[in-house]
């Protein structure tokens, strides 16, 4: 039901969904080393929703009769200048994201896979989401600069982050 080149591609995104996941929990895990535990559980509850679209495509591969090879995951890097930092290279990450998201639109397309095209819509969405949301919280860190009662605030903010 599913083509090679495709499952393939899946398989890819699987694990390239996970590493986001992992990245995001190594994100947490410097913030909350640097004392911000509102930012690293924003980072968390990311870190989680990342697992969770892993998880998507892998029952999608399921459904279709495919088969799931699971690779080796890349380390993530573990510092950061700052957290601002930590979310700039977030938000440059959601970007490749969508990048890939957006190939495997265009694969599925070639391959006359409509089934994956609409499977795949909600990655679409979901990815103009998560670049708005990331964008706009390195929107608000540049606007408070250095200042550590607004940046306390903001900690506090994005801690209430709901799973």
């Amino acid at each position: 039901m599913i083509s090679d080149k495709m499952q393939k591609a899946l398989n890819d995104q699987i694990n390239a969904e996970i590493f986001s996941s992992y990245l995001y929990l190594s994100m947490a895990a410097y913030l909350e080393s640097e004392n911000w535990n509102g930012l690293a559980a924003w980072m968390k509850v990311q870190s989680g929703e990342e697992y969770c679209h892993a998880m998507k495509f892998y029952k999608y591969v399921n459904d279709v009769e495919g088969k799931i090879t699971l690779t080796a995951i890349e380390k993530p890097k573990s510092s950061w200048k700052s957290p601002l930092q930590a979310f700039e290279e977030a938000h440059k990450h959601e970007l490749y994201i969508s990048d890939r998201i957006n190939k495997l639109v265009a694969l599925a397309m070639q391959e006359n896979d409509y089934a994956t095209n609409i499977f795949l819509n909600y990655f679409v969405t979901e990815q103009v989401e998560e670049v708005s949301t990331v964008a706009q919280i390195v929107h608000k860190f540049n606007l408070l600069g250095d200042n550590k009662t607004s940046l306390f605030l903001l900690d506090r903010e994005l801690g209430m982050r709901a799973k």
